[in-house]
């Protein structure tokens, strides 16, 4: 089901209602974070007529949707902030040893990416787990976007030096 040296957190689990001619249908919508706790994290979700069914699409998606983050020295490498509908969240790096200091979601987001220090606030007017997550997921991913072009940048920049000399 879930792949090997992954773990999960259920951040949201709700019923869902679709209302017909013949009458209410309700399923089931959870709302799941995976992660290796080694840099890697997906986020998922998935509608089901049970709680199982709905959770084991939810860690397939996940899985589907799995991301690389950069982690420095157990945090991240430089502050960041993302806004996803009425979320949003501002992420930025600790000293070591001063632990994951955020709230909610976005501190099990960070547990189940591998950051071992960490500080975050959700800056956002809602309290909905499932938005203040997917903020989260956002502001990781422009997070290692600006990182990878860093590198890469870092490297035409050496290969220039060292071509020239």
């Amino acid at each position: 089901m879930i792949k090997e040296n992954f773990q999960y957190e259920i951040l949201d689990l709700a019923r869902t209602a679709k209302v017909t001619e013949g009458g209410k249908r309700l399923k089931i919508r959870a709302a799941v974070v995976i992660g290796d706790l080694n840099g890697k994290i997906g986020f998922g979700v998935g509608k089901g007529q049970d709680k199982s069914d709905a959770f084991q699409k939810a860690i397939f998606q996940a899985q589907k949707n799995l991301i690389n983050v950069p982690i420095v020295n157990g945090t991240l490498p430089f502050e960041v902030r993302a806004k996803f509908k009425s979320s949003e969240v501002l992420l930025k790096p600790a000293k070591p040893g001063k632990g994951l200091i955020a709230g909610g979601p976005v501190r099990k987001v960070l547990f189940l990416a591998g950051y071992k220090d960490a500080t975050a606030k959700i800056l956002g007017v809602t309290k909905n787990n499932f938005t203040n997550a997917l903020a989260t997921i956002k502001a990781l991913e422009k997070l290692a976007n600006i990182y990878e072009n860093k590198l890469k940048l870092k490297d035409i920049l050496e290969k220039k030096k060292n071509g020239s000399n």
